[in-house]
């Protein structure tokens, strides 16, 4: 691996995720203070995710085509403009427009997940992925319980108007520190045989090809259940728990140290030891339990126990998804695809706060639990059938074996 570039990487993912996670626990706060209900708030986060749907895989492909570096330059840009609008907004149509921008903007994880598929082999792809998630549990440690705080203290907007400031430190990081990644020969790959930026017939084409299809399927399902429960978050603590801001802020900074263990130590131990094809299934009945769960909580400190299973199985997800996804693809397809897979997920996170908010406000504050662990029912079935024990799998594991004998580690 190469180890400066992946700390690069490491460096602007983590300031990216802090400026978002400044303002996470603080949206539904925000919202009610220009009169949104839980509805509305959940239009306004469906917003965000609805716009990296349309977004991600575009930058994905553009930074097959046109290198990692520039997509970074351009998606950050547009996140300090939309974190701008956010935090100056006066009427809650500028809270949308905000948000929209920077969805449409800022879905730039898929081609940091593509830089590190460029400069990492196989057989410690998970391990370099895991950093990404280890960078975003970082900024989770930091960023909801310090926008709690701000939010309190001197008003919901400013956080906002600090995490404008940290994109244009992300922006100047990539442009004086980061090197391009994409090599000419893949590039041109990707030129030549590249399909059109997005489209449905694109999309269709690659959910129907065997082993990618269910990867992508799998994201999905899993996109749905642990999206309802992260874009609720706040407004489950509320109507359950009549939890303020700073509160919530700090449930979420616990969250954010189990990802950093998760993400940054945890997979890459399992994945030493385990076959993917085996940590997916276990880790999707693992947060089927915990949604369930989580329906059921009747304390703070029932949550705090709950989170522990949640956090751990959503990051082993996050990273072996994406690792096994980028093996088992050709590398002129890595960016896009990884963009594709990160465009479904924004759009479950269209779908899941809309739907989420509406029957927790109509049937219970237990609904959306109950409804995510019946979405990861269906998805272990699926996953037992479409992704365990498949060929494909067995020979990705193949090459990394041999890759790893090769090099004596």
């Amino acid at each position: 691996m190469d180890r400066k570039r992946l700390l690069s990487i490491f460096l602007i993912v983590f300031i990216d995720l802090l400026g978002f996670s400044l303002i996470l626990p603080l949206q539904a706060y925000y919202a009610d203070a220009f009169g949104a209900n839980e509805f509305t708030t959940g239009l306004l986060v469906a917003s965000y995710a609805g716009m990296q749907f349309i977004g991600a895989p575009i930058l994905g492909r553009l930074s097959d085509r046109y290198g990692r570096r520039p997509v970074l330059l351009i998606s950050i840009f547009g996140t300090f403009v939309g974190f701008m609008i956010f935090g100056l907004a006066t009427s809650l149509w500028m809270l949308f427009l905000g948000r929209i921008l920077d969805g449409l903007t800022g879905g730039n994880i898929s081609v940091a997940q593509a830089y590190i598929a460029d400069v990492t082999d196989e057989k410690n792809r998970a391990r370099g992925l895991g950093m990404i998630g280890a960078a975003f549990g970082l900024g989770f440690i930091i960023g909801p319980a310090a926008g709690g705080i701000l939010g309190e203290t001197l008003g919901y907007n400013v956080p906002a108007l600090i995490a404008a400031v940290m994109a244009l430190i992300n922006l100047a990081l990539v442009y004086f520190w980061l090197p391009e990644s994409l090599t000419d020969e893949n590039r041109a790959e990707a030129i030549k045989n590249q399909r059109p930026q997005f489209n449905l017939q694109s999309l269709t084409a690659a959910l129907q090809r065997p082993f990618v299809g269910a990867l992508l399927g799998t994201r999905v399902f899993f996109g749905l259940a642990f999206n309802m429960f992260q874009t609720l978050f706040s407004l489950y603590t509320i109507a359950r728990f009549n939890m303020p801001a700073n509160q919530t802020g700090l449930l979420l900074t616990f969250v954010g140290v189990l990802s950093v263990f998760t993400q940054g130590f945890f997979v890459g131990q399992m994945t030493k030891r385990f076959r993917e094809d085996i940590l997916i299934p276990i880790a999707v009945v693992t947060m089927m339990l915990s949604l369930f769960a989580w329906a059921a909580t009747p304390s703070v400190a029932v949550l705090v126990l709950i989170l522990i299973p949640t956090a751990l199985s959503a990051g082993t997800l996050n990273v072996l998804l994406s690792s096994t996804l980028s093996k088992a693809v050709e590398p002129r397809e890595i960016g896009g695809m990884l963009g594709l897979s990160n465009g479904l997920e924004s759009l479950t996170r269209t779908f899941s706060p809309i739907l989420g908010s509406f029957i927790l406000g109509a049937i219970g504050v237990w609904s959306p639990g109950v409804l995510g662990g019946l979405i990861m029912l269906v998805a272990t079935v699926y996953v037992w059938k479409s992704i365990y024990n498949h060929p494909i799998a067995a020979e990705i594991q193949a090459k990394s074996t041999a890759l790893q004998s090769s090099t004596g580690h």
